[in-house]
């Protein structure tokens, strides 16, 4: 398990829980906003922190309730299933992080009753995927993804990350229609980084959230700002 980091404690990764998030190391999209750049472009240049983590979180049971697997993209990792199992063994709840680029091994993690809750980043509009991840896409993967937790029995959230030069009001007025039903999307305000994959990406203000927001509320009215 190509573990590149932990953030000891984290109060807001996975909501209503005191959590630890694991970053694993490697990506199959390559989104210009992208704030772990690192993780993307050199995944595999330090040791992994696998086992660090279990004998962290092996400490620290009954003070913290749950993992969260983010990235990079942790479905890339072979052995995911196999750790998972491990954090689980200790007492933990897990959350997974995913842009849903590989719904197979989403459904296969679902099935085995190996996750407690998923976040999946819905990049863009369909049409205009391609400018959110950095190249052409099969979008009936990401649909695929969308099915699985829409149809599922897992708790789950949708999010995308709002970023200028990418995104436009019309972006989520189809992307609201796209994922109409779900209760549980976030619309994350752009925060640079410092470590971002590509420049000119900048944040929508205040005012323009909102009116994004609202566009967004005619299909999903729980739909919230995160950020």
């Amino acid at each position: 398990m190509n573990i590149q980091g932990f953030q000891k404690l984290t109060l807001l990764d996975y909501p209503k829980h005191m959590a630890c998030t694991v970053f694993t190391g490697g990506c199959n999209l390559h989104c210009p906003f992208c704030h772990n750049a690192g993780l993307v472009n050199s995944p595999c240049e330090a040791k992994s922190q696998a086992d660090e983590v279990l004998e962290y979180l092996n400490k620290r049971r009954g003070i913290l309730d749950a993992v969260c697997i983010t990235g990079g993209e942790p479905t890339l990792q072979p052995d995911l299933e196999d750790y998972i199992r491990k954090i689980k063994a200790l007492g933990y709840k897990v959350k997974l992080d995913t842009n849903g680029y590989l719904p197979r091994r989403l459904q296969d993690l679902i099935d085995k009753g190996l996750l407690d809750y998923v976040a999946m980043d819905i990049k863009s509009s369909q049409n205009n995927y391609h400018k959110a991840v950095g190249f052409d896409i099969d979008i009936e993967k990401i649909n695929s993804s969308v099915d699985i937790l829409k149809n599922g029995n897992v708790d789950f959230e949708f999010r995308t990350t709002v970023v200028k030069n990418i995104h436009t009001v019309d972006d989520f007025k189809e992307i609201s229609e796209w994922i109409k039903g779900t209760k549980k999307y976030y619309l994350q305000k752009f925060v640079d980084s410092g470590n971002l994959l590509s420049d000119g990406c900048c944040a929508f203000n205040d005012t323009e959230m909102q009116e994004i927001l609202e566009a967004v509320r005619s299909n999903i009215p729980e739909a919230e700002i995160r950020g």
